[in-house]
Protein backbone atom coordinates (compact mmCIF):
# COMPACT_ATOMS: atom_id res chain seq x y z
CA UNK A 1 0.00 0.00 0.00
CA UNK A 2 3.11 2.08 0.95
CA UNK A 3 4.39 1.52 -2.30
CA UNK A 4 1.42 2.19 -4.14
CA UNK A 5 1.06 5.24 -2.27
CA UNK A 6 4.39 6.69 -3.54
CA UNK A 7 4.35 5.46 -6.93
CA UNK A 8 1.03 7.58 -7.06
CA UNK A 9 2.60 10.63 -5.65
CA UNK A 10 5.45 10.56 -7.58
CA UNK A 11 3.90 10.38 -10.57
CA UNK A 12 1.46 12.87 -9.66
CA UNK A 13 4.80 15.13 -9.47
CA UNK A 14 5.79 14.05 -12.04
CA UNK A 15 2.92 14.75 -14.53
CA UNK A 16 2.70 18.10 -12.81
CA UNK A 17 6.25 19.29 -13.10
CA UNK A 18 7.42 17.51 -16.20
CA UNK A 19 4.61 16.51 -18.26
CA UNK A 20 2.66 19.60 -18.08
CA UNK A 21 5.88 22.14 -18.50
CA UNK A 22 5.10 24.63 -20.82
CA UNK A 23 6.68 28.48 -21.26
CA UNK A 24 3.38 29.46 -19.53
CA UNK A 25 4.31 27.50 -16.17
CA UNK A 26 7.86 28.83 -16.83
CA UNK A 27 6.09 32.54 -16.90
CA UNK A 28 4.17 31.59 -13.73
CA UNK A 29 7.27 30.57 -11.84
CA UNK A 30 8.82 33.61 -13.13
CA UNK A 31 6.18 35.49 -11.70
CA UNK A 32 6.31 33.77 -8.50
CA UNK A 33 9.97 34.17 -7.99
CA UNK A 34 9.04 38.05 -8.36
CA UNK A 35 6.85 38.21 -5.86
CA UNK A 36 8.61 36.29 -3.93
CA UNK A 37 11.20 38.83 -4.11
CA UNK A 38 9.81 41.67 -2.89
CA UNK A 39 9.53 39.85 0.91
CA UNK A 40 12.95 39.43 0.39
CA UNK A 41 13.83 42.98 -0.61
CA UNK A 42 11.82 44.41 2.25
CA UNK A 43 13.52 41.89 4.82
CA UNK A 44 16.58 43.18 4.04
CA UNK A 45 15.86 46.57 4.23
CA UNK A 46 14.15 46.37 7.23
CA UNK A 47 16.93 43.85 8.85
CA UNK A 48 19.22 47.21 7.75
CA UNK A 49 16.96 49.93 9.35
CA UNK A 50 16.58 48.03 12.25
CA UNK A 51 12.53 48.61 12.14
CA UNK A 52 9.88 47.76 9.37
CA UNK A 53 10.93 49.10 6.33
CA UNK A 54 8.81 49.22 2.70
CA UNK A 55 11.67 50.06 -0.12
CA UNK A 56 11.07 51.32 -3.16
CA UNK A 57 11.51 48.08 -4.81
CA UNK A 58 9.24 45.52 -2.87
CA UNK A 59 6.14 48.06 -5.08
CA UNK A 60 7.98 47.17 -8.19
CA UNK A 61 8.15 43.72 -7.40
CA UNK A 62 4.36 43.64 -6.29
CA UNK A 63 3.36 44.78 -9.33
CA UNK A 64 5.91 42.91 -11.76
CA UNK A 65 4.80 39.89 -10.01
CA UNK A 66 1.07 40.69 -9.51
CA UNK A 67 1.07 41.57 -13.18
CA UNK A 68 2.92 38.46 -14.71
CA UNK A 69 0.66 35.77 -12.02
CA UNK A 70 -2.60 37.91 -13.50
CA UNK A 71 -1.57 37.00 -17.32
CA UNK A 72 -0.86 33.86 -15.83
CA UNK A 73 -3.86 33.53 -13.94
CA UNK A 74 -6.33 34.77 -17.31
CA UNK A 75 -4.13 31.97 -19.58
CA UNK A 76 -5.60 29.55 -17.09
CA UNK A 77 -9.04 31.33 -16.96
CA UNK A 78 -8.83 30.88 -13.47
CA UNK A 79 -11.96 33.07 -11.67
CA UNK A 80 -10.51 33.57 -8.23
CA UNK A 81 -6.63 34.05 -9.07
CA UNK A 82 -7.93 36.59 -11.84
CA UNK A 83 -9.99 38.42 -8.97
CA UNK A 84 -7.10 38.21 -6.24
CA UNK A 85 -4.28 39.83 -8.64
CA UNK A 86 -6.30 42.38 -10.33
CA UNK A 87 -7.18 44.09 -7.08
CA UNK A 88 -3.81 42.89 -5.84
CA UNK A 89 -2.26 44.90 -8.89
CA UNK A 90 -4.53 48.17 -8.38
CA UNK A 91 -3.70 48.03 -4.22
CA UNK A 92 0.38 47.83 -5.28
CA UNK A 93 0.20 50.74 -7.77
CA UNK A 94 -2.27 52.49 -5.64
CA UNK A 95 0.75 52.37 -2.72
CA UNK A 96 3.21 53.11 -5.67
CA UNK A 97 1.63 56.23 -6.58
CA UNK A 98 1.60 57.53 -2.77
CA UNK A 99 5.30 56.77 -2.24
CA UNK A 100 6.63 58.83 -5.65
CA UNK A 101 3.56 61.83 -4.15
CA UNK A 102 5.49 61.75 -0.86
CA UNK A 103 9.01 61.26 -2.49
CA UNK A 104 7.99 64.49 -4.64
CA UNK A 105 7.10 66.51 -2.15
CA UNK A 106 10.26 65.82 0.25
Amino acid sequence: MLVDLSHAVGGYLYDVFVVRLDWWVVLGFVAQIMFTMRFFVQWLASERAGRSVIPLAFWIFSIGGGLLLLVYALYRRDPVFIAGQAFGVFVYLRNLQFVLRERRAA
